[in-house]
């Protein structure tokens, strides 16, 4: 997998990592709660069972999977504030990594914006990115192209159910129902029996 179009600095790492045919390709995983990680085999494990399924399956390319684990369980992908996506960045700095595997698109990241500071910084160091279920690929223009467009799809998804929460706690408080966070002061409590 050689990419065209290297910039600065990530042309040379390129050509240092790919000198002996190897491709250091870090798989990262994400889960938005943490209900259900503490089963021996949870979404994470699933996740990166799948990457590392594919990365085997590209082994004749020279693609290793790197030790490191890059895993974020009960982290929203709506911003980057997640140890493991900045662990996962520093490592891309440091020219340690050559390949981004994940599950989904959206576990990397649900936001457009952040997506597109993503890619940029994959760029500048020769970084590819590879979503297994979805077949993609920043290598190609196509590959871009579709990437972005799923990922406007997964913030509309995201947007979506910000509105729907946020009409139903409005709703809730019409009626007069208590939705939820600090009660204002001088506001009391009071059970509602229903005959």
């Amino acid at each position: 997998m050689s990419r065209n179009n290297n910039r600065g600095r990530g042309e040379a790492r390129e050509s240092v990592s790919r000198i002996n045919g190897t491709i250091r390709c870090a798989i990262y995983t994400r889960k938005s709660t943490e209900e259900g990680l503490e089963q021996e085999f949870n979404s994470l494990d699933a996740q990166r069972e799948s990457a590392e399924a594919y990365i085997a399956s590209q082994r004749h390319e020279g693609w290793v999977c790197i030790p490191d684990r890059f895993d974020d369980g009960g982290f929203t992908g709506g911003n980057m504030e997640r140890p493991a996506l900045k662990r996962l960045l520093a490592g891309i700095e440091a020219g340690e990594i050559d390949c981004v595997v994940v599950y989904k698109v959206d576990r990397l990241s649900r936001s457009l914006l952040d997506f597109a500071r993503m890619m940029e910084l994959f760029d500048k160091h020769a970084v590819s990115f590879v979503s297994v279920t979805q077949q993609f690929n920043t290598t190609s223009s196509m590959g871009r192209l579709t990437l972005n467009i799923l990922l406007s799809f997964a913030q509309f998804e995201r947007e979506i159910i910000s509105e729907r929460t946020r009409d139903k706690m409005s709703a809730a408080r019409r009626k007069g129902k208590w939705v939820g966070g600090m009660r204002f002061s001088g506001m009391t409590w009071t059970r509602k029996v229903e005959s």
